[in-house]
């Protein structure tokens, strides 16, 4: 989403590389930059006049001015001007004392309120908590059916009186909801209200009605973020006629300029509290500001990357792969390989994974033509091979291959770089597991420097010695055999234990026997 000001904020950043100091003229050029930058990026304009003056107010202090690296400095000023506008830290839900805690949607139709309510749903229930939906949506053809298909999907008990289709009172349906939540011990109800396309007094009243049979902990305002600076007009329309506690923003993963998320927190003075950015129901988190302006600056969201790992890694599967890759619990196998790519598939769609680890704002073109079937194909060929064939690769010869790739559908060209990757993957993989860094790069302990690295030819002219010209044996085939045998007795006869084949002293050298000048014998005592 945030493709666009990504871009532009780094070429404004790369301009500055080299700088000792940062003059006027720089810092003024360089704050109209991040303007534009902004301005495209669909920004409102109050946000980025009030985030500019803070820039340029701060890159004129003495942090800046007295700094080694002020390109360096300006990135962190601008990071940390924009975890301020995204709401500074993260907010969580408050959950009331005595259960349920009853939460409210609200927003237009078309934000994504329904199934935005199944993934709070399915993220409480892996919280701890036992929620419960209930569908006053009652306006809109079909809501009540589509709540209940999601509530199923995510294994959450959905309360459906009515039928929705404009038959039935919300108001009631909402109050009945929270009746039955704490009748059945459920300590989360989350009421999905209806919508509209656009503001008005009836859909405003409605919700105000609901608000206030429930008396709900937790107001949500759930907005498209494609919707562009239009969305900050209903998030104030909305936060004046009904009032909410957080924003919930939606569709993250289109191709929108997301200025709605850099301009509603700042606006409203609401907290954005959760994101959602993408169809699945697991496609929803908390929104941590500092996460999303490091996401925006190219820095990566790695801590993001840690904990959707922990959630879909199998803590003893993968200590059994560790083990292995040290040389502890066996050898590490094509069945393990695949093992590991299936559980790096659980945390979702491997563009976004691999989106989520710094500088790879770069290689954003190759991230977004990346085929997510080639896991399936890898996973074919693989699962086409004999168990003997998955735990020994090496007895894979020429026959094998021809049959795996009959039996998986491709092509023995994709067996053989299968195998090949494989092998050094699990290369790789084992000399940083027993510490011995990178393969190939320089530096590194017991490990060779790759050719080219470090300046280019001349670092690899110094990394191998010069050879000189071998001896050449005599054209003559008697003679020669007379030189190599001759070679040998020398070789055999003064090896004596010595690697080097020099020979070894008889006696302990005396440094007296030398007929030295008389003026050097007292160096020699």
């Amino acid at each position: 989403m945030f493709t666009t000001l990504s871009d532009r904020l780094a070429t404004t950043f790369k301009n500055l590389r080299g700088k000792g100091r940062l003059s006027e003229a720089d810092i003024d050029a360089t704050a109209r930059e991040i303007r534009i930058a902004l301005l495209e990026a669909d920004v409102a304009l109050p946000v980025v006049k009030q985030f500019v003056a803070a820039v340029k107010e701060r890159a004129r202090g003495e942090e800046v001015s007295g700094a080694l690296n002020p390109a360096q400095q300006v990135v962190k000023i601008v990071n940390e001007e924009l975890v301020t506008i995204l709401g500074g830290e993260t907010r969580r839900l408050r959950f009331a004392k005595n259960p349920p805690t009853v939460i409210l949607l609200a927003g237009l139709q078309g934000a994504g309120k329904t199934t935005l309510a199944a993934k709070l749903a399915l993220w409480l229930k892996d919280q701890g908590s036992t929620p419960m939906l209930v569908a006053a949506d009652l306006q809109r053809p079909n809501a009540v059916g589509q709540l209940q298909v999601n509530g199923e999907r995510a294994g959450v008990k959905v309360f459906a009186p009515e039928p929705g289709n404009g038959v039935g009172d919300p108001v009631a349906v909402a109050r009945a909801g929270v009746d039955e939540a704490r009748r059945t011990l459920h300590d989360v109800v989350i009421v999905d209200t209806a919508g509209r396309l656009g503001v008005d007094a009836e859909m405003m009243q409605q919700a105000s009605d609901i608000r206030d049979a429930v008396q709900p902990d937790e107001i949500l305002f759930v907005v498209d973020a494609m919707v562009g600076q239009d969305a900050v007009n209903t998030a104030q329309a909305f936060l004046d006629g009904v009032g909410y506690d957080g924003v919930v923003l939606t569709k993250l993963d289109g191709d929108a300029r997301g200025g709605a998320a850099l301009s509603i927190a700042s606006i409203t003075g609401k907290p954005v509290m959760f994101a959602s950015a993408g169809e699945k129901l697991t496609d929803f988190d908390l929104f941590h500001p500092d996460r999303m302006a490091s996401r925006i600056l190219d820095m990566g969201d790695v801590l993001t990357l840690i904990e959707q790992a922990e959630k879909a890694f199998d803590a003893e599967e993968a200590a059994k792969a560790a083990a292995k890759l040290t040389g502890q619990g066996g050898e590490f196998t094509l069945d393990d390989f695949l093992a590991q790519m299936q559980q790096i598939r659980k945390m979702g769609s491997l563009s976004k994974i691999m989106g989520m680890l710094p500088g790879m704002g770069q290689f954003r073109d190759q991230l977004e033509n990346f085929d997510e079937r080639e896991i399936d194909r890898i996973q074919a060929i693989i699962q086409s091979m004999t168990p003997a064939e998955r735990a020994n690769p090496k007895i894979i010869d020429g026959s094998r291959r021809a049959r795996i790739a009959r039996g998986s559908g491709r092509q023995v060209s994709d067996v053989n770089s299968l195998v090949d990757r494989f092998f050094e993957a699990r290369k790789m993989m084992m000399s940083m597991a027993k510490g011995g860094g990178m393969p190939g790069m320089p530096g590194m302990p017991g490990m060779p420097g790759m050719p080219g690295m470090g300046g280019g030819k001349r670092s690899k002219a110094r990394q191998q010695p010069k050879k000189g010209k071998a001896k050449r044996g005599s054209g003559n085939p008697a003679k020669r055999a007379a030189q190599e045998k001759a070679a040998a007795q020398k070789a055999s006869s003064s090896g004596n234990g010595n690697p080097f084949g020099a020979p070894e002293a008889e006696e302990e050298f005396d440094p007296s026997s030398l007929e030295l000048p008389a003026d050097l014998s007292k160096y020699l005592k």
